[in-house]
């Protein structure tokens, strides 16, 4: 049961997941015992991490809320679009959906409706190698030039500049969302410029 219990955390990078190894047949007790017995830490209620894993804030907020979509300069970080680290951890969530933890903890949290709410999800890994969701290159570009009055300049600037030089830019794709958010006019002027 030791060795399964092993194998999990070392498929998760060094996290045990309570609920995910409950899912696995793991007992409550056990996994108590387990965390205990090797001394992981505790760095979110059902969330563990081994003494040389090191904490990987974005993947265990995700995991806590898995509704949470990051974005804005969350998103640009992720995707390579920032050149610092961001001083707070944007996210998105679906209309309706109680926030207010999030923002208790620091969270610059975004409320969409469901239709936009979905526009551009997908998956990355984080510099940690653990998967979270974020926006797509193209919505996080659409959502910081329709928000740029709350943008940092310079963050802006080389956003759109890094995702410009990009390989892995779509500009169809980019137009398509710009349609549906409404700021296909605004696009089309920077895009004009920079291209």
């Amino acid at each position: 049961m030791k060795d399964k219990l092993n194998d999990f955390v070392n498929k998760n990078n060094g996290y045990l997941i309570s609920a995910y190894a409950r899912e696995e047949g793991f007992s409550r007790q056990y996994i108590s015992y387990y965390a205990r017995k090797n001394n992981l830490e505790r760095v979110a209620e059902g969330i563990y991490i081994t003494e040389d894993t090191w904490p990987d804030y974005l993947y265990i907020s995700q995991l806590r809320n898995e509704e949470v979509v990051f974005s804005f300069e969350t998103a640009l970080y992720l995707h390579g679009l920032m050149d610092r680290e961001p001083t707070f951890t944007s996210v998105s969530v679906n209309y309706g959906y109680n926030a207010m933890h999030l923002k208790n903890k620091g969270f610059k949290v975004h409320t969409s409706i469901t239709d936009i709410y979905n526009i551009g999800i997908e998956t990355v890994e984080t510099q940690f190698g653990n998967v979270v969701k974020t926006y797509d290159m193209e919505r996080t570009i659409c959502d910081i030039i329709k928000y740029k009055k709350y943008m940092d300049i310079q963050v802006f600037t080389t956003a759109l500049k890094e995702y410009v030089k990009s390989d892995n830019k779509r500009i169809p794709v980019l137009m398509d969302y710009a349609k549906k958010l409404k700021v296909e006019d605004k696009v089309k002027d920077y895009f004009e410029v920079l291209l």
